[in-house]
């Protein structure tokens, strides 16, 4: 790592430490994340770290941004998690060559607007949740995204939607209006995200606010291959519980989990994943296990960082990833889990 990546990574650990993971409690049960909160990580300059410099990003590496995430996961996995959601408008802005990209490049990468996306339900088996229909100027997008984050913090929001074998990628103003209605979900972790369901009843998407086309095939071959950086999350969360816990043999198998992750292949990946799953929620059930009956009050950390362990199980999921996750979740004895550690 660089000095430069250095100097960016040791400046989210401050952050996490000094300033949200402080108010996490805070932001947790308050039922929307402040905007003190997100403008912190603004302010840090981390809205830039998936641009390059020409756009007024950070140019990090893939290394660099997967310990940043990992950072503020730790610090507070609400106020992280809207803020991450930022990366996919942040490269699509970046990666199009049409008029998306002087509209929103720069403005996502200096934070001056603030994006979210829209595809979960493409990993979703099953009919096509979100249809993109071609109309005369543009397309129009039919059906439901089940889960977009950041709702009302956000200005622009990263949809996809399908069109036969393809799947159409379009910038969609983050607002209700006539043909997009909003409905708040209720969540047991993070639910100060502000997650919404979005109902899309014909709505109208100019060329120009298209990114891009492309094969169903070829996203699931890129997804697949981009598993790495949804492991920041429960990387950070268990190291923010190991580190209130004390000392423990949780220590070296965290740091093992790591390098795993960082080393594995794309077919590694799931099974890497789910390592990092099992970790982060056996590392904050001994957290709540070794507080004790004042774990339970919504006042301590520990009852947050063990529902945010929770969440994480089904984050980011794929069909591979669960399976790996319920195979290590009901295996029979540690030997099976040790076995599975390779």
């Amino acid at each position: 790592m660089s000095k430069i990546d250095g100097e960016i990574v040791a400046r989210a650990a401050e952050l996490a430490d000094a300033n949200l993971f402080p108010g996490a409690l805070a932001v947790d049960a308050k039922g929307e994340v402040p905007v003190a909160a997100l403008d912190l990580v603004c302010g840090a300059g981390f809205h830039g770290l998936f641009s390059p410099t020409e756009f007024g990003g950070l140019g990090a590496s893939a290394e660099t941004q997967w310990a940043v995430l990992e950072a503020l996961a730790g610090g507070c996995l609400t106020t992280s998690f809207v803020w991450a959601q930022h990366a996919g408008p942040s490269r699509a802005s970046v990666e199009t060559t049409g008029p998306m990209r002087d509209q929103w490049a720069e403005a996502l990468a200096t934070g001056e607007a603030r994006g979210g996306v829209a595809f979960a339900h493409l990993n979703r088996p099953g009919s096509p949740m979100l249809l993109a229909d071609p109309c005369s100027d543009g397309w129009l997008f039919s059906g439901t995204a089940p889960f977009v984050t950041g709702w009302g913090h956000i200005d622009v929001v990263l949809t996809a939607a399908r069109w036969a074998d393809s799947i159409v990628w379009a910038m969609v103003d983050a607002r209700d209006c006539e043909t997009i209605t909003s409905r708040r979900l209720s969540l047991t972790a993070i639910d100060s995200a502000v997650t919404v369901e979005l109902r899309f009843d014909k709505h109208p998407v100019a060329t120009k606010a298209v990114t891009s086309v492309e094969q169903l095939k070829d996203w699931k071959e890129r997804y697949r291959h981009g598993l790495r950086s949804n492991g920041s999350n429960p990387l950070g969360v268990a190291a923010r519980a190991m580190r209130l816990l004390g000392p423990s043999l949780l220590d070296d198998q965290l740091s093992e989990a790591r390098q795993h992750i960082n080393a594995a292949t794309a077919d590694q990946l799931p099974e890497a994943r789910a390592r990092l799953g099992d970790l982060c929620v056996r590392a904050t059930s001994a957290l709540v296990a070794s507080t004790g009956g004042s774990a339970l009050f919504v006042e301590h950390q520990a009852q947050r960082l063990a529902r945010e362990a929770l969440f994480l199980l089904v984050q980011g999921q794929t069909p591979e990833i669960k399976r790996h996750h319920l195979e290590r979740l009901t295996a029979s004895s540690i030997t099976q889990r040790l076995h599975n550690d390779g």
